[in-house]
């Protein structure tokens, strides 16, 4: 809300969570949030914890970050969260029209994991969800920056689509073209070779003939080797 930290007990981040990323900032019933935080409490047990972790919540200056009524509550208005922000910038990368290139935001935070170290239930669709959106963004982005010479940024936003999701190929394809734009071969081969020798270890499969022929005109030879072959 003011760009300081304020330290959250262990027992609201989950609420908190909860509100961010399942509704969005938008209000939620104290029932149903109160099932979700404690799935296997009884109804009054579950909606005493939702009120004990609501009193618990820091209030800074009198600001709350939770804001309640008999039935609903719902996150401050002015909170910002850095989910909705990295919602918002691969919405607007992977849209129907690509944006100016000078407008791109930074992509650091379509790097990250959707809290990555939490297994919870509820959150599991969401944090696939997320990961696809950004890997689609973080490839669309790092295919405008390239094509706008910004070779730097394109490189980060392949590889940060490279590191989320190793054996996507169309990550290591943006990456390839990067170094190809820039002439350095020697890199995209050596790419290349990385893909193909993780795709055989990991799957016993070849690259598609779509990320061989962008690397084929380097060698000279055939490059579509059997799988394990050197």
């Amino acid at each position: 809300m003011d760009g300081q930290p304020h330290p959250v007990p262990a027992s609201a981040r989950r609420l908190l969570a909860l509100l961010a990323v399942v509704h969005q900032g938008r209000r939620a019933s104290r029932t149903a949030l109160a099932e979700m935080m404690r799935p296997d409490s009884d109804p009054a047990r579950a909606t005493s914890t939702l009120r004990s972790v609501l009193w618990r919540l820091p209030r800074d200056r009198g600001r709350a970050l939770v804001l309640g009524d008999a039935l609903e509550v719902w996150l401050h208005p002015e909170l910002g969260v850095d989910l909705w922000e990295a919602e918002a910038q691969a919405q607007l990368l992977c849209g129907p029209t690509a944006p100016p290139v000078e407008e791109l935001p930074d992509l650091s935070l379509l790097t990250q994991d959707l809290l990555p170290s939490w297994h919870d239930q509820w959150l599991t669709v969401e944090q696939e969800s997320f990961r696809q959106r950004r890997l689609h963004a973080l490839e669309r982005g790092a295919d405008l920056l390239c094509r706008a010479g910004r070779y730097h940024d394109a490189l980060r936003a392949g590889l940060g689509a490279v590191r989320a999701e190793p054996l996507r190929e169309s990550a290591h394809r943006r990456v390839i073209q990067v170094h190809l734009a820039e002439d350095n071969h020697a890199e995209a081969l050596r790419q290349y070779d990385h893909y193909r020798r993780l795709l055989a270890d990991e799957l016993g499969l070849p690259p598609s003939d779509t990320i061989r022929r962008l690397v084929a005109p380097l060698l000279g030879r055939p490059v579509d080797l059997a799988v394990g072959q050197d």
